[in-house]
């Protein structure tokens, strides 16, 4: 197994607790006309197809980064990268979090289209938002941004377990 392959497993073990917390931020419960004429007692808030992006860190980063989120940019090979693609247009929203083998312990989801007009607008005034990092093994590189640094309306909701 190659080290991506081995990283997805790693983090597709969160993917049930995530669409758990998904659920409760992307369904709500909708007007009572809904409910009496139409037999609806959930909505999602899209009927659309959404997509979230999910990127989870292991916990020994947590209180070296756990006030920002890094978004994989560059690859040796040119292979386009999560940052090209959101840049694109791809994704609705992006759940980033910090976990171990018992779970998720912070984690925070967000509109990726208020990060696309903020990056955007960065650039527009001449910023080059977030600052560069170096994957260890140099097999690729990643912006990091500071979640303070984002519009208030970036974050649809964040946990932190105590």
């Amino acid at each position: 197994m190659n080290g991506w392959q081995q990283d997805k497993k790693w983090s597709d073990q969160f993917l049930p607790e995530i669409k758990s917390i998904l659920g409760v931020h992307l369904i709500g419960e909708p007007p009572l006309e809904e409910d009496q004429e139409r037999n609806t007692d959930l909505m999602v808030l899209k009927m659309d197809a959404v997509r979230i992006g999910c990127r989870i860190r292991t916990i020994d980063y947590i209180d070296r980064y756990g006030d920002e989120f890094t978004i994989r940019a560059g690859r040796p090979s040119g292979i386009k990268t999560e940052m090209s693609k959101i840049i694109e247009g791809w994704g609705d929203y992006f759940f980033y979090g910090f976990g171990d083998d018992s779970g998720l312990k912070q984690w925070t989801l967000a509109r990726l289209n208020i990060f696309r007009l903020w990056y955007n607008s960065q650039l527009y005034y001449g910023n080059r938002p977030g600052v560069k990092k170096n994957n260890k093994d140099n097999s690729s590189f990643f912006i990091a941004f500071k979640w303070a640094d984002l519009p208030k309306k970036f974050i649809v909701a964040s946990h932190e377990n105590n």
